[in-house]
């Protein structure tokens, strides 16, 4: 007796068939792969080339110092506030602390040259400095260096950038050192610092070693100014302990400035890309996934003859579903591999072209070939369904 039970086909077998319509048609399986490998491109290019972007401008907002706090006394002029000597060390036991430094006024006038009247300092300020101020207000030094444990004994200067401007030492000459009088002590000048948008009281200041102002300018080691290199996401939380732990005996004494606006603006650019991101992915998937579903829609048209012989040959309704959502997966799944190459490599020479940090996010990688087989089940389905639909009849009818 000849059984009439349906041949079950295995997972191999669905998946030859399904390539095989892919391997017969190079050309349009070609065409139809690149309309998906261009949507998962897309896809990856305006993720990856916004977060390129994003961790350009986070960096060049973060070498500004969106991380830095300073604090310092309120100002009194009856009973001013003293902040004890080596109050920045005990900021430094914070735990998110990252670094701190102090300054202090060392209330002294500095001079281009002794001809210069004892009272015109030029709208300067002399600073005493402890060496690490540097690392702290991300500062970065534009001609000589800044002062070091080699250098902070000894009377040496480095200039603010306006500072410098303003007394006439636009850049540090080796083998030229050039000085300022400080009270009635000559300095060497051994640096010149660069811009700090985020600390314009320091380009208009003289800083000068700790312990060489005690000794030649009578400095009383007390710290007006504090500033704190702090993690971004403990910034908050640092400032509101910040008072007490320099000056626990009245903290409301001591002012902090606030997290800067630079980084609010870092992290309102992080929620703005973010937001892109979603929206631009979303719309290059669904470009994709009608190209699929455009192509499977023609391929069951024209493929009629096919369907109505292999139908009046045995094969099930499950068979062709199977058949035809296997070519939509499969044609999908190539776009996707070629699409996640292909953003990939663009967003890398669009990095390198423009000098910033080549980011891809990790989640448009898996999205580039798991989101194309999406895309291709559901762009198969309605065709596979219409496909199986077809009665060998029906199919053979139009050929």
């Amino acid at each position: 007796m000849i059984s009439t039970t349906p041949v079950r086909l295995s997972f191999g077998d669905v998946l030859r068939l399904g390539l095989l319509g892919v391997s017969t048609r190079k050309t349009r399986a070609a065409l139809s792969a690149l309309g998906i490998s261009i949507g998962i491109a897309t896809m990856i290019v305006v993720t990856g080339i916004p977060a390129s972007t994003q961790a350009g401008l986070t960096r060049e907002l973060s070498a500004l110092g969106t991380n830095m706090l300073r604090a310092e006394p309120v100002p009194n002029r009856d009973s001013p506030v003293l902040v004890p000597e080596g109050a920045e060390r005990k900021a430094a036991a914070i735990g998110p602390v990252l670094s701190s430094a102090a300054v202090a006024n060392a209330h002294s006038v500095v001079r281009r040259s002794d001809r210069v009247s004892p009272t015109d300092g030029s709208g300067l300020t002399v600073l005493a400095s402890t060496a690490n101020l540097l690392d702290t207000v991300n500062g970065k030094v534009h001609s000589g260096k800044f002062l070091d444990t080699a250098t902070e004994d000894f009377p040496t200067v480095v200039l603010g950038f306006k500072a410098a401007s303003r007394l006439g030492f636009a850049e540090i000459t080796p083998g030229h050192a050039p000085q300022v009088m400080i009270g009635q002590t000559w300095f060497t000048v051994i640096g010149v610092l660069e811009p700090m948008p985020l600390a314009p009281d320091l380009e208009r200041s003289v800083l000068i070693g700790w312990d060489v102002a005690r000794a030649e300018l009578g400095f009383d080691g007390h710290p007006t100014v504090v500033y704190v290199k702090s993690r971004e996401d403990a910034l908050e939380d640092v400032r509101a302990v910040l008072p007490a732990t320099l000056y626990p005996q009245l903290p409301g004494l001591v002012q902090v400035s606030r997290p800067s606006d630079a980084l609010a603006a870092k992290r309102a650019a992080e929620n703005s890309f973010s937001s892109l991101f979603l929206g631009l992915a979303g719309v290059a998937l669904l470009v994709g996934g009608i190209g699929v579903a455009n192509t499977m829609f023609i391929s069951v048209l024209e493929r009629r003859r096919e369907i109505g012989l292999r139908r009046a040959l045995g094969a099930t309704r499950g068979h062709i579903r199977g058949q035809f959502l296997t070519e939509a997966v499969a044609l999908s799944g190539l776009g996707g591999v070629a699409g996640t190459a292909l953003g990939v490599l663009a967003t890398i020479g669009y990095a390198a072209y423009r000098h910033l940090p080549p980011v891809i996010p990790l989640w448009t990688l898996g999205a580039g070939f798991g989101g194309a087989v999406v895309v291709g089940v559901l762009a198969g389905i309605h065709p596979s369904i219409r496909a199986a639909r077809l009665t060998p009849t029906e199919a053979l009818a139009t050929v």
